[in-house]
């Protein structure tokens, strides 16, 4: 644990020494890096003083227990040394966890992509309900949020929608989201009282900067067409909607939901760019999982996560066996329960991996 902290405080202080260089401080992408280095680091400085404070304070009453005989004296020893004792542990569990690998996306903005998908109109609805959780969750932690592209039904449902959040972390808020989420409830049109099921899926991208994903002017096709409305009534009459391929990869997205065509260019673009970045997020992976012990989920869009019971008011986010009867609340954003167990056991497998390599080393 020694080596550990020791190697904590050396990559502090060479960051806060980057922090005060001038050329960092004139270059605002390099500032950026940096800063987001810095208050990860600084969780874990902070430990790193709390374990030198108590492995100093057990070392001196272990000295002073051994020269002491003063029964009134010795008895505070003992307690300082059972109380630093105690805390030891706990802080060199926290400090492992703090020092685990770091996805280096967790603290990028984000663009989720969410779509009705089996369940016809009732799946739309669910869509629409998923997209204000999301939102609200946002709203709790103080991030921004801006619809990119939405396609909504007559009734008020959402065949798909793309949007962003902004904010430190967002990624790593989000990421959990990320699969097939399931609900059993009786829709408004059912005569019968049924229970039906349907299902909406979510995709959940780090945002992409331009300097990070390179793409060709030749390798796009757009096409620019009329803006359309619920029930396929044109809504402008020009052509402002867009449409880009990506031809090497075949993406496609498109954009209608701004009146200029070269605003919603850059919104599908945005779109494209996060895509792309993915996929090549989710390319690494493949080859690295081929080496490591499966792990929460993969966050695949085809993987069913979540199901939300209307009837019995219970979610069940089935990676970790984790239920919510709080399920209004839920509804609204109230999503830190769920991050906070998925977070927690990803660090337990995470560690018991490391430990595992340093058994099997």
């Amino acid at each position: 644990m020694e080596r550990l902290v020791a190697q904590i405080e050396r990559s502090f202080a060479d960051v806060e020494n980057e922090l005060a260089d001038p050329t960092v401080l004139s270059d605002h992408q390099r500032l950026a890096e940096v800063g987001r280095t810095h208050r990860r680091l600084q969780t874990a400085n902070d430990l790193a003083k709390r374990w030198r404070v108590a492995s100093q304070l057990v070392a001196d009453a272990e000295g002073g227990l051994e020269s002491e005989t003063d029964a009134e004296v010795r008895a505070y020893l003992l307690d300082e040394l059972e109380s630093a004792r105690a805390d030891l542990p706990v802080i060199e569990e926290e400090l492992r966890v703090a020092m685990l690998e770091h996805d280096p996306a967790d603290d990028r903005n984000v663009i989720i992509e969410l779509r009705g998908g089996t369940g016809g109109e009732e799946a739309s609805l669910f869509a629409a309900d998923l997209f204000k959780m999301l939102t609200g969750y946002a709203d709790r932690l103080g991030y921004k949020h801006q619809v990119l592209t939405s396609d909504a039904t007559d009734s008020g449902g959402l065949k798909d929608v793309a949007f962003e959040i902004t904010g430190d972390g967002a990624y790593s808020a989000f990421k959990w989201e990320s699969g097939v989420h399931r609900v059993q409830r009786v829709p408004a049109t059912e005569t019968q009282g049924r229970i039906h099921t349907s299902t909406a899926t979510v995709a959940v991208l780090p945002e992409a900067e331009e300097v990070e994903v390179s793409i060709e002017q030749k390798d796009l096709k757009i096409d620019v067409y009329r803006a359309t409305g619920p029930g396929g009534q044109s809504v402008n009459t020009t052509d402002s909607a867009v449409r880009i391929t990506h031809l090497p990869t075949g993406v496609v997205v498109a954009c209608q939901d701004e009146r200029s065509q070269l605003q919603n260019r850059e919104r599908a673009m945005k779109i494209l760019r996060a895509r792309i970045y993915e996929a090549e997020r989710e390319r690494l992976a493949a080859e690295q999982a081929a080496t490591r012990k499966s792990q929460i989920g993969t966050g695949s869009r085809s993987e069913k996560i979540r199901t939300y019971n209307y009837p019995q008011s219970r979610i069940t986010d089935h990676r970790i066996k984790f239920t919510s009867h709080d399920f209004e609340q839920v509804m609204l954003g109230a999503l830190e329960p769920f991050t906070s167990a998925l977070q927690s056991d990803w660090n337990r497998q995470q560690l018991e991996e490391a430990a595992s390599g340093n058994d099997d080393g």
